[in-house]
């Protein structure tokens, strides 16, 4: 008796799944929204349900440092890959709080991490959907600002995730407005055979 060999059938889920982002992403590009490369701000819409700003470890107010004349990258580094920007680091901290306001309370505790060697357990704001390939740095060589993606921070005291920058939709509207890369690959790497459910 000859058997014959038949490839086993794609994962129904992943297929649907792989055709629904293509057919979004085939409506969207033909829809032709037209807006204007110079308001870049409005290319990432404000998020249009609540996301609360995560608990962190210590309390944070960028509107107050940021009044004090900090930049983003005093407290976020962008190190190599370059996919990433961190968060700030015990000592980032401390390299200012040794002296300023050292009595305060969250200041007491940051004191606390910094004699253990324990970096601040702070908790991320956005996090990158899992398939999506993204560097902050390609972004930031591009001449994207921060407050495009993450909003005016001089006026926030708790981060929160309130610009939809999670959105595919966001993504492909300002890369189409800067005249970058909209093919799939750009962003995604294309599924394998395994991921597909292929042997």
């Amino acid at each position: 008796m000859i058997r014959k060999h038949r490839r086993k059938q794609p994962a129904n889920s992943a297929i649907r799944g792989i055709a629904t982002a293509c057919a979004l992403l085939i409506a969207y590009l033909f829809a032709g929204a037209q807006q204007s490369s110079a308001d870049t701000v409005s290319l990432v819409p404000d998020n249009i349900a609540p996301h609360p700003a995560p608990t962190q470890p210590l309390p944070y107010s960028h509107k107050s440092h940021l009044a004090l004349g900090l930049v983003c990258q005093t407290c976020h580094v962008n190190p190599d890959p370059g996919s990433r920007m961190t968060l700030p680091a015990t000592e980032t901290c401390m390299s200012c709080h040794r002296t300023i306001a050292k009595d305060k309370t969250a200041i007491v505790e940051l004191q606390k991490y910094s004699a253990a060697g324990e970096p601040i357990p702070w908790v991320p704001v956005y996090a990158i959907t899992p398939g999506v390939n993204w560097s902050h740095r390609t972004h930031l060589d591009a001449g994207a600002q921060c407050e495009t993606c993450h909003g005016d921070l001089t006026q926030v005291e708790a981060v929160a995730e309130t610009k939809a920058i999670l959105s595919m939709a966001t993504c492909i509207n300002c890369h189409k407005a800067r005249e970058a890369k909209i093919e799939c690959v750009a962003c995604h790497a294309w599924p394998t055979d395994q991921q597909l459910g292929f042997q």
